[in-house]
């Protein structure tokens, strides 16, 4: 029986484990990872890769290392030599630094040697503590993490799922068939968003192509994605004494800046513009349908009610993922038939130590009535790995 087992190997699952085995003391043998991915961080790496990041929106403490500093040293390192780029404010690096840092301290830690290929499809208690049921077989934990986010539940409008049920040209930006880099050259291409991924795309989609970014509202300006005293006792301190989850989620739901974009992204944007022809266009689409030789005809409602049309050949969706509880039928089937408690949004209700149960931890989204609207966040994989006992 493992010691632990860690569900979800991408940024929290690769850093819980490395904190787990290399700074709390749990033998390698009795820690595992259980991902659907062949590599740590697959998943990741192939969505900001769509997104086309360029720096990465938090600072350069914020990795998968033990040391805050680690990637700093790493940047001067030959190994970095032509990715040690840093962008104000935070000294935030290169999404190439921080993916070449990632790799160096996977491959430092054999942190894949730690992973078992599959999907949880069930989960129940034992005696002993926790059985998760995959569909290669089961495995037995006295401890287990839960750290799933909807990365694998990217969020489709109706009318774009319409689209494509009609046989429209229409992808999302995270969904597992896009390939940003295999959109033909020439094509007009319509990126459906308004945050930070929608602007990265529709400003790397205009390097190869007539590109337009079709947004809901103006763009929202925010260096992060939280007011930055979420990531110290600034604000926290305040949340942890708040005893009403109801209030715990009004706090979290205010302090995100959903749907922005840092200056420096905006500034990338508004460069595209002028240099290659992007067009930027504020509306709601209302509807779409396939056009003749494989167009698609978007229906657009601006904000002073005003009805156009845009005829494009493909519809790329960065519209984020779901908003719902991570995990889907298997963790529903557990919170059921274990009595797990949960907040009236959905979301588990955990201790100090993460513990949802007796065994049972939860990190990233999951976590986010405990560890703040940072969660979700490489901040917050850090902090959870603050929770975790010791051996």
């Amino acid at each position: 029986m493992l010691d632990w087992l860690l569900i979800g190997g991408g940024v929290h699952g690769t850093h819980l484990s490395l904190a787990l085995t290399a700074r709390l003391g749990w033998p390698r043998d009795r820690v595992r990872v259980l991902d659907p991915h062949p590599e740590p961080l697959a998943l990741w790496s192939r969505q900001t890769a769509n997104a086309g990041m360029a720096f990465m929106r938090s600072s350069l403490v914020h990795h998968l290392a033990l040391d805050p500093y680690g990637l700093k040293r790493f940047a001067r390192s030959p190994e970095a030599a032509g990715v040690a780029r840093f962008a104000p404010p935070y000294r935030r690096p290169s999404y190439a630094l921080f993916q070449a840092h990632a790799e160096r301290v996977v491959c430092a830690h054999a942190l894949d040697a730690l992973r078992v290929q599959g999907r949880a499809v069930r989960l129940r208690r034992v005696a002993s503590g926790w059985r998760v049921e995959t569909q290669a077989g089961a495995l037995n934990a006295r401890r287990v993490v839960l750290a799933v986010g909807n990365t694998e539940r990217p969020c489709w409008p109706g009318w774009a799922l319409a689209l494509h049920e009609a046989g429209g040209t229409v992808d999302h930006l995270f969904g597992a068939a896009f390939d940003r880099a295999a959109v033909p050259d020439g094509e007009r291409t319509a990126v459906v968003g308004g945050g930070i991924s929608a602007a990265q795309a529709a400003t790397a989609l205009a390097r190869r192509g007539p590109t337009v970014l079709v947004s809901r509202h103006a763009a929202r300006v925010h260096q992060l994605d939280a007011d930055p005293g979420w990531l110290g006792p600034k604000r926290m301190a305040g949340f942890r004494l708040e005893p009403c989850p109801v209030a715990g989620r009004t706090a979290i739901d205010g302090a995100r800046h959903r749907g922005s974009v840092p200056p420096d992204v905006l500034r990338r944007l508004q460069r595209a513009v002028r240099r290659d022809g992007l067009e930027r266009v504020t509306a709601e689409v209302e509807a779409a349908e396939a056009g003749p030789l494989g167009t698609v005809r978007l229906a657009l409602r601006r904000p002073d009610g005003a009805a156009s049309a845009s005829l494009v050949d493909r519809v790329v969706l960065a519209t984020g993922f779901e908003a719902s509880r991570p995990g889907g039928a298997w963790l529903d089937a557990a919170v059921e038939a274990e009595g797990l408690p949960l907040a009236p949004c959905g979301f588990p209700r955990l201790g100090r130590s993460l513990a949802w149960a007796p065994g049972l931890y939860a990190a990233g989204p999951l976590a986010e009535l405990e560890l703040g609207p940072t969660a979700r966040n490489v901040a917050g994989a850090r902090a959870a790995a603050d929770r975790l006992p010791a051996a």
